[in-house]
């Protein structure tokens, strides 16, 4: 059955003029004219405009709906449906600084004003972009520092809370700035350079830390202090399993950048775990206790502790 347009107007409830800009953008696609050169429709288009209505009261814009000739409509509800779910991120982030804002005596501070001009710009998809960009240039041609950092991405992308607290959206723009530093990635590419050009192997070396880890945790939930003669046999065990003196590794406690540890505080902050890390409490008991125990000749453990 063929329907003049104003009889699909009837039979839809749209007005002419909206069926009509439906057909002039390509999402409801022109069929067949009468003689005259009035557009006649016929049922395979009156339940297309159904379903156009419906996706415009959701949401859906119109370029995404003229592709329903070429995807299937669950592919488009699907990509709909993310797109809703990144709006109500950002609006749930806003949301929350709004808040915290509000429940301050006075007008906003200008630190509030630009916290809610940058959390609207740095959602999870540009937080994405940001830390794949981190990954190809720290990793910078090295393969297996590459394959590391690639080992490392989802950890150091968090989620967002629902509700996120202020500090938990301020750790989230700080570690986009961190990120983003180029003297930090500048920073991280030189002092890891010669450690991973020695074509080390990947999987060996992620064994060995895990080991690493495990004597160390297990030293400091026992109790026992760093720098004390108990330590001394364990740190001389993670030693022989890095192939490291204890010079060698007191230098790259020494070298190594603070703003590593940040990050992993950031995250922790973000997703609301305990801090610190296992890591960080790990390589912190074997730093301390490498300290300790390269003190200068004389000072003893006792002395240390005073």
């Amino acid at each position: 059955m063929s329907y003049t347009i104003g009889r699909l107007a009837k039979l839809t409830g749209l007005p002419v003029k909206t069926i009509r800009f439906y057909s002039d953008a390509g999402v409801l696609p022109e069929r067949e004219r009468t003689p005259s050169g009035y557009r006649l429709y016929g049922d395979e288009d009156r339940a297309r405009l159904e379903l156009i209505r419906t996706l415009r009261e959701i949401g859906v814009d119109l370029a995404t709906i003229r592709s329903l000739g070429e995807r299937a409509l669950r592919d488009v509800l699907d990509l709909h449906l993310k797109a809703v779910e990144t709006q109500l991120k950002s609006l749930q982030r806003t949301r929350a600084v709004l808040r915290a804002t509000l429940a301050r005596d006075g007008d906003p501070a200008e630190e509030d004003l630009s916290r809610l001009h940058a959390l609207g710009r740095l959602g999870t998809a540009e937080m994405e972009i940001l830390l794949d960009e981190f990954v190809d240039e720290v990793g910078g041609g090295v393969e297996a520092r590459h394959e590391w950092l690639t080992h490392m991405r989802d950890a150091m992308l968090p989620e967002l809370p629902e509700e996120p607290t202020v500090a938990q959206l301020d750790a989230w723009l700080e570690l986009a700035g961190l990120l983003a530093d180029e003297d930090y990635r500048d920073t991280l590419r030189r002092q890891s350079a010669e450690f991973w050009e020695e074509d080390r192997d990947f999987d060996a070396w992620h064994e060995m830390n895990v080991q690493i880890m495990r004597e160390a945790l297990t030293a400091s939930r026992a109790g026992i202090e760093p720098g004390s003669p108990e330590s001394e046999p364990i740190l001389d065990r993670i030693l022989a399993v890095m192939g490291q003196s204890r010079e060698g590794l007191l230098r790259t406690f020494e070298e190594h950048d603070p703003r590593a540890a940040r990050l992993w505080e950031l995250v922790s902050i973000i997703e609301d775990r305990p801090r610190p890390s296992e890591q960080a409490i790990a390589y912190g008991w074997i730093e301390a206790t490498l300290r300790h125990l390269s003190a200068a000749p004389g000072e003893t453990w006792t002395q240390n502790r005073q």
